[in-house]
């Protein structure tokens, strides 16, 4: 199944530009309990998270499948998160089943929060004040006015990208240095989040994987020595038994529409993989994230639905795994 109308983003990533991304909420974590409720809850391991240091995280099933990928910012004693809008009443609602257990914590969405992402050291310069300022690693982070400026992956072809996190939206002044910035669509960002590797999760496919077949293990998503936490089980043995048998893989079409998440990708017309996310280029190309199995990453990929082939793209991390197969070409 394809959809109708997807906004179309720009085959040449733009070099220096924000976007608002209105596509996601943020929530506030608060209270003593805050740290322990989100340690049981997430992949992450909170005592890591400070200041400085912002590192994503993913929420599972008590079958290790993912239903959030987020991000955790430290906000004073409290944790900032973001949703995707499509999902966050849901997550929310299943999360609060859990934080009922810490008396005095709550969870807050914050309607006047924004996210914004910058493309471009320049973009995040003018925020910063000085390149020398910015932030040096992903997931590293520093405050700026009235929030957090945070570095997140560049893509495969080195565009840097930034994550501005404003808990109560810019003040005047930031809002002026922002308007001086060229603005990018949601699209755009949507292209730039493909090309550097970052999955997402829809409606249609929460706890549809564990999340090493995302890859979040290398974007440092996943702690593998802190204590337990819901998942925790499944996540922990795909990873020291070395299970992992899909992974996420960049895509491209040369021409169709942009595929629905969930949507099957097969290789001599039987199903190995399925779509993550995906966009429309303006130069009628199409950008997909699909989890694949590794074996049949050396076939002839298409989509399903409309047969259009697929070319693979590189990634810009490794995926170690997937060589692990290429060793032992039997596995399946």
């Amino acid at each position: 199944m394809t959809t109708d109308a997807k906004p179309i983003a720009r085959a040449q990533t733009p070099l220096s530009a924000v976007v608002r991304l209105s596509d996601r909420v943020l929530y506030r974590i608060s209270g003593p309990g805050t740290d322990d409720f989100l340690q049981g809850q997430m992949s992450q391991n909170l005592p890591d998270v400070s200041p400085g240091f912002s590192p994503r995280a993913a929420a599972s099933s008590p079958k290790g499948r993912a239903y959030l990928l987020t991000r955790l910012v430290r906000d004073g004693e409290d944790i900032l998160l973001s949703m995707p809008t499509t999902i966050a009443d849901d997550v929310a609602s299943h999360l609060n089943k859990y934080l009922m257990l810490f008396r005095g914590t709550s969870m807050e969405r914050l309607d006047s929060g924004q996210v914004l992402g910058l493309l471009g050291e320049e973009a995040a310069t003018s925020l910063a004040g000085r390149a020398t300022d910015l932030p040096g690693a992903a997931s590293a982070t520093m405050m700026v006015e009235g929030g957090y400026l945070v570095r997140t992956n560049s893509t495969a072809e080195g565009i840097a990208r930034f994550e501005l996190w404003l808990p109560s939206g810019p003040s005047d002044a930031l809002q002026a240095r922002l308007d001086d910035l060229a603005e990018a669509t949601l699209a755009d960002w949507t292209a730039s989040e493909i090309a550097a590797g970052i999955a997402e999760l829809e409606p249609d496919t929460r706890e549809s994987w564990v999340p090493q077949m995302l890859n979040w293990q290398h974007l440092e998503g996943i702690h593998f020595k802190k204590g337990c936490y819901t998942g925790q089980e499944i996540i922990a043995r795909m990873h020291f038994l070395g299970q992992l048998k899909k992974s996420l893989f960049r895509l491209s079409a040369s021409g169709g529409d942009a595929p629905s998440a969930g949507s099957a990708v097969v290789a001599e017309g039987r199903p190995v993989g399925e779509v993550v996310r995906s966009v429309t280029l303006d130069d009628g190309s199409v950008q997909l994230l699909a989890v694949l199995k590794h074996s049949a990453a050396g076939s002839e990929l298409q989509l399903e639905n409309s047969g259009q082939p697929l070319a693979i793209l590189p990634l810009p991390y490794t995926v170690p795994e997937r060589e692990e197969v290429e060793e032992n070409p039997t596995d399946t």
